[in-house]
């Protein structure tokens, strides 16, 4: 019996080891490379670049208006007011004035909240002068990526200058910076809400037509008059409302954009949520936001040694470009400026780039009239956010709690039950293209019964690698992905091929060895030309399953995806295509896109998780009612 134990158990270890050396194995072919250094990000930039609409040719001023006119309401429309945002914007805007401080002198400094929708309060500072009469230029300055927000000192020093020289001039808080430098404003928390199906990009649309709503509501308003200016995500500001909304009549966007073009080649300038926000540039790319400026004054301000983005030497050249042929079709070729900022030349609306404005504004406004466009020193009344702080309801709504609002009502009840309808609104919703694809071998290798070949699936604009991999005649075929790439699936792999089965383990976009460099702007980009990131994915596992029938002349294929992310990923893909997936096994799925909210992920960790209105129709059942092994 004693032999017989320590035989048992010799075998065991044996077999055990056994395991493991087939497990490193099969780790190392899985980890193998088969793509071409930077394929996925070249075939990203074609994709996205592809997809921008390029900037139209007018030959007539009415042509040009005409088409500036569509553009804008399709980007509102599209981009901007979708879902419960068309509600938000028909509210009448809730104005609370507050506290007046001293300014300094000359003028006073007015404390107000508003509403930039129900709920949710923007806190404000309204800078006068203490003799108006008749009307006067209004001014409306934002903010950018800063800390200190509205308190900024170079923010409140344009402020200052802007009111000794007798203009009215709002300064307003910025989602995630000073008072609003919450949690729940974080920006890659706006994408909770386009999980929903209403636009992220709303918030950050009204709170700016609020405050040029209660700017041009002031008695002493020249309508005339109206201008917008803001540094970096403040620039980014500045030339959305200012291309959208005809009131303002001079915008000064300082190192705040640059094209959808540009910022393909240029990873410096890949902008957040809100600035590359989703189906923007189906209607519009920022060349032509620019261009729809045209006949009204527009400075633009670069720096030319930026450290943070949009450097002067690629941001600015195509812009200008793009704009100058409609101010000369106008005949306004003087309302278009360019400045670029040399010292310090860095990210910045410091002294050298405040002037800039000031003589855009003397030469826009003050024509022939007395006006000083050096700077007038104030630094000593620059006031501490303290004193700046305008009282916001602790309860105010952010991204995060207006999302949270919408859960109880989501998915909402289908207009029809039929699969086929339904697999048609959800291939609508993640904008799924299913293709035919070819395969090139990469390679292959062997060892004991265990064949390994390496492919690279080819669709239309997508290159996926594939290690496929069979001992002895496979009697089925298993498609496997995972949430940390397909290397870190050997064991889910050993599984399947002591089951009789081949393994095709691959990485589908962003996943593994068809990870990119600032990967998540990336998947931003492709949400803003009108695709999704989740319906690539699904869109090459459709792909890689057709292939496989073809190529093994077998029937539909299972998925088994581990990991939250790749379940979604799987799911869809056996919902859109039941034809050749007949089953999907899941390991560490969620039970309900409502986790991606309840437990508040930001666009970054997951960016597939977050597909525009995906919640709003489907949920985690759902789509497994339109897989084809429902109910079986």
């Amino acid at each position: 019996m004693r032999v017989l134990c320590v035989t048992v158990g010799c075998f065991l270890l044996s077999a055990s080891l056994g395991h493991a050396q087939d497990q490193a194995v099969l780790k190392a072919w899985l980890s193998r490379e088969i793509l071409a250094p930077n394929r996925t990000l070249t075939e990203t930039q074609a994709f996205c670049t592809s997809r921008v609409p390029p900037i139209p040719r007018a030959a007539t001023v009415a042509a040009w208006e005409q088409y500036a006119t569509r553009a804008r309401e399709a980007t509102l429309a599209n981009a901007v007011y979708r879902g419960e945002a068309a509600a938000w914007r028909d509210a009448k805007t809730q104005v609370e004035w507050l506290e007046t401080i001293p300014g300094g002198p000359g003028y006073t400094i007015k404390k107000l909240r508003f509403e930039a929708l129900p709920g949710l309060w923007i806190p404000a500072l309204l800078y006068e002068p203490e003799q108006l009469s008749g009307k006067v230029p209004v001014f409306m300055n934002v903010n950018g990526h800063d800390p200190n927000g509205k308190a900024a000192d170079y923010k409140q020093i344009r402020c200052i200058n802007l009111v000794k020289r007798g203009m009215v001039v709002l300064n307003l808080e910025w989602f995630g910076m000073g008072q609003l430098r919450t949690d729940g404003f974080a920006h890659g928390r706006m994408n909770q809400l386009d999980l929903c199906g209403t636009s992220g990009l709303a918030p950050f649309y009204l709170a700016m037509k609020r405050g040029l709503d209660i700017l041009l509501a002031h008695e002493h308003c020249d309508s005339t008059r109206v201008g917008v200016a803001g540094l970096s995500g403040g620039g980014w500001q500045t030339i959305i409302i200012s291309a959208l909304d005809t009131r303002v009549t001079l915008s000064n966007p300082v190192a705040g954009y640059s094209s959808f073009i540009t910022r393909a080649t240029n990873f410096s300038d890949l902008g957040d949520s809100e600035q590359t926000p989703v189906d923007l540039a189906v209607a519009t790319d920022y060349l032509q936001l620019t261009a729809m400026m045209a006949p009204r004054s527009l400075l633009l301000t670069y720096n030319e040694k930026d450290n943070c983005c949009f450097a002067s030497g690629h941001a600015l050249p195509p812009l200008l470009e793009a704009a100058q042929p409609y101010y000369k079709l106008h005949g306004q070729e003087a309302r278009l400026r360019s400045h670029v900022n040399s010292d310090p030349g860095t990210h910045n609306f410091e002294k050298d780039n405040r002037q800039a404005l000031y003589r855009m504004i003397g030469d826009q406004w003050y024509a022939g009239k007395e006006f000083q466009p050096e700077e007038i020193e104030s630094v000593k009344e620059v006031k501490t956010p303290e004193e700046l702080k305008v009282a916001v309801p602790t309860s105010n709504a952010d991204f995060h709690t207006l999302a949270m609002a919408r859960l109880g009502s989501l998915p909402m009840k289908p207009a029809a039950d039929d699969p086929a309808a339904r697999r048609a609104e959800l291939a609508k919703v993640v904008q799924y293209h299913p293709s035919v694809a070819q395969a090139e071998l990469a390679g292959d290798v062997k060892e004991g019964m265990t064949q390994a070949y390496l492919w690279r699936v080819r669709q239309p604009e997508w290159t996926i690698p594939v290690v496929e991999l069979v001992r002895g005649e496979p009697k089925a075929t298993v498609l496997l992905i995972g949430d940390a790439g397909r290397a870190a699936l050997a064991a889910e792999a050993e599984k399947h091929l002591a089951d009789g089965k081949r393994v095709l383990a691959l990485d589908p976009f962003y996943f593994g060895e068809a990870k990119l460099p600032r990967d998540y702007l990336f998947a931003l980009m492709i949400s803003t030309v009108g695709q999704r990131p989740l319906g690539v994915q699904a869109g090459q596992l459709q792909a890689v399953a057709k292939w496989s029938q073809e190529q093994h002349k077998t029937g539909p294929v299972t998925i088994s995806a581990v990991g939250p992310r790749t379940t979604l990923i799987a799911l869809t893909a056996a919902a859109l295509a039941p034809e050749v997936i007949s089953r999907v096994q899941t390991k560490d799925a969620m039970q309900s896109l409502k986790e991606v909210i309840e437990k508040n992920r930001m666009v970054n960790e997951a960016p597939e998780l977050f597909c525009f209105g995906l919640l709003e129709k489907f949920d985690i059942p759902q789509l497994k009612e339109l897989t084809a092994d429902a109910g079986k």
